[in-house]
Order: structure tokens, then C-alpha cells, then sequence
């Protein structure tokens, strides 16, 4: 693996101290040592998410065991409230946060964690369990673009927990056991237990991506304010799984959200593209007005909020736009309503009452130069998988925006 990273590399890996991500930096420690990869650097950061007695006492236990190794230590912990419900979601997203920001402060060209083939099934188990059907069932990805900025990669993704532990027992190493993988409050847990991990299903996801980024591509382009694909194309989406997805998240951009439709709003969209209604139907945010010519998609006025950013900070607003104050006054981010429609009509107009308008807060328009404000291509803004990445940069095409970042070990 090391042999395939451009150098010098800078590699934070990941570590709890449980053995699977000993057994990674043992084993990446081990390799380094032989003097073959000059060129390669390694850290490690631990992330104390604060949830038991103990957690601290462990975190030193891994910074004594990277110590012994030669390898630098961080420790990053999760302060604050806890939420009582989704909280390994919580702590998930929270762990990439914290490692991003730690790889960005070491200069790390990735992050490597070391999820593994068990890992791996159990995540397929638990995603067939929500939906037995569908492009979900490929599971965890090898590469993981976190946060628009670093990538985390999973190595040990075809090896199995016993064939770690072996290696960590040949090298008379030891580690940390979590209670928490005990604790059947943890639906992985539950299904671990039931031993209900079937192996991973391959329905190529790499492929469903470049077939639907290659759609988007010949098919929609981008006004102001709004995105629009030819009526003709409605046929090729009703009938290709992979164009309909393209539509999907085409759509969850346009609005905004993390997550494509829902079920039961996905059927409805295919029963009003399907009618052939010159009509408008409203689904998560987006607006999908349909014309003779041409299917048009804009963010619904509604639900819009309106959000404050002090001098000098930035912030996400309504999944769609990151705006940085670059001024030294107070500004409003809010939607543009009816007073910035002058000139439009039809789709466009309907668009631009949802786009983004800066005020400063004691009155007066944003100049240009006092903000900087970035298109977000929200489905994969926090997460991009490897196998997404030709649908996502076709995404930040069509909305103006540069290319998502390769894997550094391509």
C-alpha cells in the first residue's frame, strides 16, 4: 500500500487502541522501520469521545504505544453534550471532524482508519436491513473524501479482525478492548451478536456513478438560479437506475440536503414525471416544474432561513452556499425574496426568490470583495466515497464549482 502514495507523504492513522487499529500502525510502523520508505512519514491522532470513565486513561495508554514505536501522538476529544438519541452517528460524524481538523493541522496528505472485511459485512447486514434493495448494499467505501479536504482511507478493508489479531500476537503486542462493542444498545452490536453479517454485495457503484455522471453531463445545464434538463431525457431517467439517480441527487444538491429522497417522495416524483403533466410538484425543497421544453428544478421559497455571521467567520447556509465575512461588519444571509426579480419570468423568477442575499446588518448591500461565498454539493460536502467521485464532480461541474480532490494513493 505504501508503495502506491506519491512522495513524501504525510500519513495520520487513525487509532483507538482496540485491534484493529493497532494492528494498522503496528503494522505500517513495522514496514517504516525497515528503512524502504524514507519518504513516508507517520502520526497518529486518538479521538476521546468523552462517553465513559476511562476514556482519558486509554488515550494515554495509545500515545505510550506510538511512543514506543517513534511515532508522533496527538489526542483530540469530543467536548461538550452528548446527545441520548443516534449517538454513535453522532460520534461518527464527530470523529471525522476532529481528525480532519488534526490532519490539516499535522500537514497529513490522509487519514488512514482501519475498518475491516468484518466491519465491512456488518455495515452491508445493517444497510440491507433499511433497504433490501439498492445501490446501498455495496457498503463502506476504501476512500472517503472527508469534509471537501482530506481523505481517509481504509486498507484493511479485505482483511479479517482474526488475521489482525494474529499479527498483533506474533509481535507480542497487546490492546485495548471497548465495552462498548459488548453493548447490544448499538444496532452493529446486535447484529454481531445474531452473527447476521452476510457477505458484502458488489453492485458495482463505481459504474452506477460514472454511468450517471456521464447523463447529468449530456443532459442538464444550470441557470442563475435554477438547473434544467430536456423533457426528452424523462424517458432515459424512468427507465436507467443509474440517470435516476443522477436526477436524485441532482435534486438533493439543488435543495440542499444531505440525503436523496425518501422512498415514498421518490415514487411520487416518478409518478408525476411519468404522467407527462405539464405541471409543478414539490419534493424535499426542490421545486420540479415541469414545462414542454424543459424539466426545471429550484429551490422552494419556503423554509428558508435567514442566518447571522459575525465579522470574519463563515458558515453553512441552507446546504446550498458557505459564506465567509470578509468585512468587519455584521452580515445577514437570507433569501432574496421579491425584490430580485426584475427582468425574470416563468422558472427564473420562481428560482430567484430562493438565491442567496448578503445585508449588512445595519443596512446596505454585501460588496462583492466583503464575502466569499462557495457552492456546496451538499450530498457529498461532509462524505464523498472513491466510488462517487466521477457523479460528484459532474455535480460541482454543473454548478460551477472546482473539481473534488483525488485519493493521494491513485
Amino acid at each position: 500500500m505504501l508503495n502506491s502514495f506519491k512522495r513524501p507523504a504525510r500519513l495520520l492513522i487513525a487509532i483507538s487502541g482496540g485491534s484493529d487499529s493497532t494492528g494498522l500502525l503496528v503494522a505500517l510502523a513495522t514496514l517504516c522501520a525497515t528503512g524502504r520508505y524514507p519518504d513516508i512519514t507517520l502520526s497518529a491522532c486518538t479521538i476521546d469521545h468523552d462517553l465513559r470513565a476511562g476514556s482519558a486513561e486509554e488515550a494515554r495508554w495509545v500515545e505510550a504505544l506510538c511512543a514506543r514505536h517513534g511515532i508522533a501522538h496527538v489526542t483530540r476529544r469530543w467536548h461538550g453534550d452528548k446527545p441520548a438519541a443516534g449517538l454513535q452517528a453522532a460520534a461518527r460524524e464527530k470523529r471525522y471532524d476532529l481528525l480532519t481538523e488534526a490532519a490539516i493541522e499535522m500537514g497529513a496528505d490522509a487519514i488512514l482508519a482501519a475498518h475491516n472485511s468484518d466491519d465491512q459485512n456488518e455495515t452491508v447486514a445493517m444497510r440491507a436491513a433499511r433497504a433490501p434493495e439498492g445501490i446501498g448494499l455495496s457498503g463502506m467505501a476504501d476512500a472517503v473524501l472527508l469534509n471537501g479536504s482530506v481523505w481517509l482511507l481504509r486498507p484493511f478493508l479485505l482483511v479479517e479482525r482474526a488475521v489482525i489479531r494474529a499479527f498483533l500476537v506474533a509481535h507480542g503486542e497487546s490492546w485495548l478492548d471497548d465495552p462498548s462493542n459488548d453493548n447490544p444498545r448499538f444496532e452493529r452490536v446486535r447484529l454481531r451478536q445474531r452473527g447476521e453479517a452476510p457477505e458484502q454485495a458488489n453492485d458495482d457503484r463505481a459504474l452506477h456513478s460514472e454511468r450517471a455522471a456521464g447523463f447529468l453531463a449530456g443532459n442538464v445545464r444550470a441557470g442563475e438560479a435554477f438547473v434544467a434538463m430536456e423533457s426528452a431525457a424523462i424517458d432515459i431517467v424512468l427507465a436507467d437506475p443509474s440517470a435516476w439517480r443522477g436526477l436524485l441527487l441532482l435534486a438533493a444538491t439543488v435543495g440542499g440536503r444531505v440525503h436523496a429522497l425518501e422512498a415514498a417522495s421518490a415514487e411520487r416524483l416518478r409518478a408525476f414525471l411519468a404522467s407527462g403533466t405539464l405541471s409543478r410538484l414539490t419534493a424535499g425543497r426542490v421545486v420540479f416544474d415541469r414545462r414542454r421544453e424543459d424539466l426545471f428544478l429550484y429551490r422552494e421559497y419556503r423554509g428558508i432561513e435567514r442566518a447571522v455571521l459575525p465579522a470574519g467567520e463563515a458558515a453553512m447556509w441552507d446546504g446550498r452556499f458557505r459564506v465567509t465575512n470578509r468585512s468587519g461588519q455584521t452580515i445577514v444571509v437570507s433569501p432574496a425574496g421579491e425584490t430580485d426579480g426584475t427582468g425574470l419570468r416563468g422558472p427564473a423568477l420562481r428560482a430567484s426568490r430562493a438565491m442567496l442575499c448578503l445585508n449588512f446588518e445595519q443596512g446596505g448591500v454585501v460588496p462583492a470583495e466583503e464575502a466569499v461565498i462557495e457552492r456546496q454539493i451538499a450530498p457529498y460536502a461532509r462524505f464523498l466515497p472513491r466510488f462517487d467521485l466521477p457523479l460528484a464532480n459532474a455535480l460541482a461541474a454543473i454548478f460551477g464549482r472546482p473539481a473534488f480532490s483525488s485519493p493521494p494513493n491513485e
